[in-house]
């Protein structure tokens, strides 16, 4: 019985190409001068990177079914490497670490190679590497949504939202017509761009995959915490208030840089933001938001309305060229 159990399994993973070495994913970190942040995850089971994109709908929901098929790491040490010292931590009960630090030495804007290890009792030390991301001089950074703020998701009605993410992928997936362009834009000089959603880790491939096709600029994505197979139907429906301690924590990390944030209106992008406007005062260059939600106009465009009596900039648009316009008109983007 325990054979045909294990048979079984192995069955599943091969067909769902699943990986059971173990791994340390690390995600892209970022900092500054004073503390440098960097996040992952242990698995003992997880997916392998996709190498084949063909359109077709079965191969499409399959790979996007195995990338919650994860099994994680808890309660093991991970230690990471950095020039020439180590910092150790333990995972948390699903497998998620985080370290913070001081480098000895100060950084050059860029990306900063990173490694974090665990030591197996079978496979010896497992490895994986990541990058720091320190932005440059610029005085003005972007902080984005990622769901129907660029990437075409339905967010607000989990039916559309599961059929667009089991019939197509990363390649296939469509952005906000303009978008791109918009933030390649705002994104000249150097300025930096940090991605925060209610997403969950496992799709965090998957996103980056689609910006790097289509060309939205690189960043540092912040995304919210990792779901199993058993709460698959559940994904995108996440407690959105964490997305505000992750912008706060940008917000405090960059005290010397004011801040435009992007979004959209598909669930609570125009309350959070309203709410970081008046917790950091002058910290908030300007918010855009897209309409993607009849239902929601009315009170998006009251608060709207509200915010810029109170002093605050706010672009409440349809389509990318009156962001982009607006983007000219207050500076953010100079011909």
């Amino acid at each position: 019985m325990i054979n045909t159990i294990k048979k079984l399994r192995q069955w599943v993973y091969s067909l769902f190409r699943l990986n059971t070495m173990p791994v340390v994913k690390v995600y892209h970190g970022f900092g500054d001068d004073e503390a440098l942040k960097v996040h992952g995850h242990v698995f003992s089971v997880s997916p392998f990177g996709r190498k084949s994109f063909k359109n077709k709908v079965l191969r499409n929901a399959l790979a996007l079914i195995r990338l919650f098929m994860v099994k994680t790491k808890p309660r093991v040490e991970v230690t990471l490497h950095w020039m020439g010292q180590a910092y150790t931590t333990t995972t948390e009960d699903d497998g998620f670490f985080g370290f913070e630090w001081t480098s000895p030495q100060l950084l050059p804007p860029g990306w900063h190679d990173v490694a974090v290890s665990f030591m197996h009792r079978r496979w010896g030390q497992i490895t994986g590497h990541g990058k720091i991301f320190i932005p440059g001089d610029s005085s003005i950074a972007f902080i984005s949504d990622i769901d129907d703020t660029f990437l075409i998701s339905h967010s607000s009605n989990l039916r559309k939202r599961l059929y667009v993410l089991l019939t197509s992928n990363a390649r296939t997936r469509k952005p906000f017509e303009g978008v791109v362009r918009h933030y390649q834009l705002l994104a000249r000089g150097g300025r930096p761009f940090f991605y925060v959603s209610s997403s969950e880790w496992n799709l965090y491939d998957y996103i980056r995959n689609f910006a790097d096709h289509n060309g939205v600029p690189d960043g540092v994505y912040l995304l919210n915490q990792i779901k199993h197979i058993s709460q698959f139907l559940k994904t995108g429906q996440n407690n959105h208030n964490g997305k505000y301690i992750r912008i706060v924590r940008l917000l405090k990390t960059y005290e010397d840089k004011q801040f435009v944030l992007l979004g959209d209106d598909s669930q609570q992008d125009p309350f959070i933001y309203q709410q970081l406007a008046k917790d950091f005062p002058g910290r908030i260059l300007c918010i855009y938001l897209r309409h993607v939600r009849e239902d929601r106009y009315e009170i998006v465009n009251k608060l709207q309305r509200t915010m810029q009596a109170e002093g605050g900039e706010v672009c409440y648009f349809r389509h990318s060229e009156e962001a982009i316009a607006h983007s000219r008109r207050i500076g953010l983007i100079k011909d």
